[in-house]
C-alpha cells in the first residue's frame, strides 16, 4: 500500500471510521461527476437548498471543510 502524500496526512486522520449512508455516497457520486447544484438536486428529487445542506452535513461529519475533500476521501476508498 502507498503512504499518504505528507499534505494529505493530517486529512486523513481527521476522517473519523464512521460509515456514510448510501443518500450521502449517491450525492457524493453526482457531485463528483462534475455536476452542479441545480443538476444534482433535480436528478435526486430535491432542492438545492437541501442538496447544499446534506453537502454541508457530510462535510462536518467526516470532518472536511469541502465537498471537495469529501470526494477525494470519498473516491480513495472506492466509494465513488
Amino acid at each position: 500500500m502507498t503512504a499518504l502524500p505528507q499534505e494529505l496526512r493530517p486529512l486523513a486522520r481527521r476522517v473519523p471510521p464512521r460509515e456514510i449512508s448510501h443518500d450521502d455516497l449517491q450525492l457524493l457520486r453526482l457531485l463528483a461527476t462534475g455536476l452542479p447544484v441545480d443538476g444534482v438536486a433535480r436528478r435526486l428529487d430535491l432542492s438545492e437548498r437541501t442538496v447544499r445542506r446534506r453537502t454541508r452535513l457530510i462535510c462536518d461529519r467526516l470532518g472536511f471543510s469541502t465537498a471537495i475533500e469529501a470526494i477525494v476521501w470519498a473516491a480513495r476508498r472506492g466509494l465513488v
